[in-house]
């Protein structure tokens, strides 16, 4: 299937992803003391259930890379 990048609403986030079939988002965002934050959000009504993810990283690259493993990993086949 895969994903989308949306513009957030939140002037505080750096990147958000839209899943295709609109059940799940991933963003991506900057905290104060500069760690980074990345969080999964699978709505109730998706087809696989429910899921809240957020993993607190150091550096822009170790949150890029968990972007593109839950990409992978939470994306919905055809």
């Amino acid at each position: 299937m895969g994903w989308t990048e949306t513009d957030p609403e939140d002037p505080g986030v750096v990147a958000e992803w839209s899943r295709e079939d609109g059940w799940a988002t991933i963003r991506l965002r900057r905290r104060g003391d500069e760690a980074w934050v990345v969080r999964l959000d699978r709505l109730t009504q998706a087809p696989e259930g429910s899921l809240y993810l957020e993993d607190r990283v150091e550096t822009r690259g170790e949150a890029d890379a968990v972007v593109a493993a839950w990409r992978e990993a939470y994306d919905v086949g055809e």
